[in-house]
């Protein structure tokens, strides 16, 4: 046992150690099966034992690692056998939730879907979404500004986020709970470990903002035949909705056509379509909202833009629309992307990038989808030939983006998949800011380091 270990034991307790050996019974991640390495897991209970862990390693000159839930795409949790990785899973609570100000205080160890489910009891959404809400930590959405479904209409976390606590490399501790919507008080301190993806402190509990919950809720899943179609039915919806479109998802043919394979969820439309569209909207006056949901819809089908539809008329039929974009296994292996440019450029981006795949190799090609809404593309790029092509394909991603005011990453981050690439979408001047602050709050490069930037 290194000394770094024994120390944090005897500081801890055995219980909160998870050793090197019985980390190797757990997955690197979500997405890569290999066994977790490290030299200690530790758990601390509290923002406190988190100072001291820090206080220790910082002594040590330790390395540290900071997990959640682990379903990021970028590497950016990934620990080597030298780090010791920090997990808040035991510091997993709502503390408290006030009705009056729509404001709750959790812990960064919360699941996302727990904290939703709890809130709703109350009466209260929290409307930050996306698939991996099962597993998926507070902390986690936090340290990479997760974005998801409802972004449209309430923002990434970072519009929900109004005050944080987080500890510092050297285990000074930032208490900044703010639970105020205005407060001008000099620099906001958050925003600088909100996306830092743990590379300038460790969250450990945040303030966010509640929605009241919705008591309407219109859903439809309906196809295009062209990229125009689609576009002009998105701004009739944001219009004709009045601020109540939530959601407005679109699916390329090939990734619908994958997704819907064999042994995937049921295709609620047929296949064969050029473009497929999910659109949810959710108000306060079931009836009128509804009515108003569907003119529109009937409007795009008049117009032609709406070439087909289909409307769930219970909860289990609009989970099975929804599961056509969540539940994307049928679609992999594959080279996974998350990037982002204006609507207008969407479709030649998406052209663009066929062809250079093609004339990298007759076999490549590309199923796209996403929150098209708020300028957000998935791509999922294939053969994947066990990852033996990894930067061949990520060159051609990124290098379609150029003069089309993209950025290389939406909302997962940079981590290490990106970070060579980084220079696409900063400046120098950016980049060597951020080092700046890197140095500054973490001169011994202690905290998730390879991370983000050098």
């Amino acid at each position: 046992m290194s000394d770094v270990v024994q120390v944090l034991t005897d500081e801890l307790g055995a219980a909160a150690i998870v050793s090197a050996e019985r980390l190797r019974e757990r997955a690197t991640s979500y997405w890569n099966a290999a066994p977790t390495e490290a030299k200690c897991l530790v758990r601390p209970g509290s923002t406190a034992e988190l100072a001291s862990i820090m206080r220790i390693c910082h002594a040590h000159g330790q390395t540290v690692v900071a997990q959640g839930g682990k379903t990021g795409i970028v590497e950016g949790a990934v620990s080597t056998a030298a780090d010791v990785i920090v997990s808040l899973e035991r510091m997993n609570e709502l503390e408290s939730v006030d009705t009056s100000d729509g404001v709750a205080v959790i812990q960064a160890g919360a699941v996302l879907q727990t904290v939703q489910e709890h809130v709703a009891g109350e009466g209260f959404l929290f409307p930050v979404d996306f698939g991996a809400r099962g597993s998926c930590t507070i902390g986690g959405a936090v340290a990479t500004n997760a974005g998801g479904i409802n972004v449209l209409r309430y923002g990434m976390m970072r519009n929900v986020v109004l005050g944080l606590e987080a500890v510092l490399a050297d285990g000074t501790v930032i208490s900044s709970m703010n639970q105020m919507l205005k407060n001008n008080t000099g620099y906001d301190l958050k925003q600088l470990f909100i996306g830092s993806e743990g590379t300038l402190g460790i969250v450990t509990r945040v303030v966010v903002r509640l929605f009241p919950m919705p008591v309407s809720r219109d859903t439809v899943m309906f196809a295009c035949e062209s990229f125009a179609a689609v576009t002009r039915q998105l701004g009739l919806l944001k219009v004709g909705l009045a601020g109540t479109l939530s959601a407005f998802e679109v699916m390329w043919e090939s990734f619908y056509s994958s997704v819907t394979a064999a042994g995937g969820p049921p295709a609620p439309l047929e296949r064969g379509y050029p473009y497929y569209v999910i659109a949810e909207a959710e108000g306060a006056d079931p009836g009128a909202d509804a009515e108003r949901f569907q003119r529109l819809l009937e409007e795009g089908m008049e117009s032609g833009d709406i070439v087909d539809a289909v409307l769930p008329k219970s909860e289990a039929e609009r989970r099975s629309v929804w599961n056509v974009r969540e539940e994307f296994d049928g679609a992999l292996p594959a080279y996974l992307y998350d990037v982002s440019l204006p609507i207008r450029n969407m479709e030649t981006y998406v052209a663009r990038l066929g062809e250079r795949l093609l004339a990298w190799r007759e076999d490549a090609s590309c199923e796209v989808f996403g929150h098209i809404a708020d300028g957000n593309l998935h791509i999922f790029v294939k053969p994947y030939d066990d990852g033996g092509h990894h930067e061949t394909s990520d060159g051609i991603v990124y290098g379609c983006l150029d003069g089309l005011d993209g950025s290389i990453s939406a909302e997962h981050g940079i981590g290490i998949d990106k970070r060579p690439w980084l220079g696409l979408s900063r400046s120098a001047d950016e980049l060597n800011l951020m080092r700046e602050l890197k140095r500054l709050l973490d001169p011994q490069n202690l905290l998730n380091p390879g991370k983000v930037i050098n």
